[in-house]
């Protein structure tokens, strides 16, 4: 058995920012699909593993995290990567992760949601969270003017956590051309080891 266990499934952005920082920090970790499109995440018995029926879900020496950004963030303390230096960095790391989980992921992974899985066409609500979502890309393409990494020239949890979702740019109607930092700065995400 693997020291980690991952429950998760393909389509889930969260997912992969677990498995990204997994497989960068060369863990020894296994997934556990989660068949989330028929209800697997809303019955009692996954429930009794993660309350608010959500993947990821880390398994770890008979203790479970749930929420990316927690997973993340007990991930680069274990394995001492992707991490803050200082007490400075570690602040400016939480403001990241909070502006991906309020401002980023939040419109985005609700965006694609809607138009690839919930097959809900163009609507007032999907005309409202690309807005919200030109937004804050405009945001982090204008912060990545003048930084190579969220912040700063090394990749952090900050970075793994936004970048989550916006490797399937044409399921959520975006060209990189029109945040081109965020395009370069993807790139050298997956540019890592």
């Amino acid at each position: 058995m693997a020291e980690f266990r991952l429950y998760c499934f393909a389509q889930s952005g969260n997912a992969f920012k677990a498995a990204l920082m997994l497989n960068l920090c060369g863990a020894d970790w296994e997934p556990r699909f989660v068949d989330f499109f028929n209800g697997e995440a809303r019955t009692p018995e996954y429930r009794a593993l993660n309350v608010m029926g959500e993947v990821p879900l880390l398994e770890h020496a008979g203790g479970r995290l749930a929420q990316s950004g927690v997973i993340l963030d007990f991930l680069a303390e274990r394995f001492g990567r992707f991490g803050a230096a200082d007490a400075d960095e570690r602040r400016e790391i939480l403001r990241w992760l909070l502006f991906d989980n309020h401002k980023l992921t939040s419109y985005i992974a609700t965006l694609r949601f809607m138009l690839q899985f919930a097959k809900t066409g163009e609507t007032p609500v999907t005309e409202f969270l690309l807005g919200r979502m030109k937004g804050a890309l405009g945001v982090l393409n204008t912060h990545l003017e003048t930084h190579r990494f969220a912040i700063g020239d090394n990749a952090s949890i900050a970075d793994l956590s936004m970048c989550g979702y916006l490797y399937w740019p044409d399921e959520f109607g975006v060209d990189w051309a029109d945040y081109p930092n965020v395009g370069r700065w993807l790139a050298a995400i997956a540019a890592l080891p």
